[in-house]
């Protein structure tokens, strides 16, 4: 119990930390913005992919070559494409990681 006592005031300080910054790339993340006019008339952010976050947890073959081709400007990614399950939308369909309804998710960039 004494555990769960100093753990909860810890996440809450992670919580905040992490509402606090604007969501930036990191080492080894994607922008993806090479389709930044349909985007913007959409009213959404680039897309920056956390590859990262995606590394931590899967083996690269998870998703290369399968999924994604590994040469920058290869993949021409949708959200058409994506809804209809192919790209990100192999995962994220709502079984095994949250469904690609969430635009800011993803459409997070805050650079230039």
């Amino acid at each position: 119990m004494k555990k769960i006592a100093l753990l909860l005031p810890l996440l809450a300080i992670i919580a905040l930390l992490a509402a606090a910054h604007p969501v930036s790339a990191e080492y080894a993340d994607i922008i993806l913005k090479s389709k930044i006019e349909s985007m913007q008339k959409a009213g959404v952010k680039p897309v920056m992919f956390p590859h990262w976050f995606h590394r931590i947890r899967f083996k690269c073959k998870v998703c290369h070559e399968d999924i994604f081709i590994l040469k920058a400007g290869a993949n021409d990614i949708t959200m058409k494409k994506i809804m209809e399950g192919e790209f990100c939308g192999k995962c994220h369909n709502g079984l095994i990681a949250w469904e690609p309804i969430y635009c800011d998710r993803c459409h997070s960039y805050q650079g230039q």
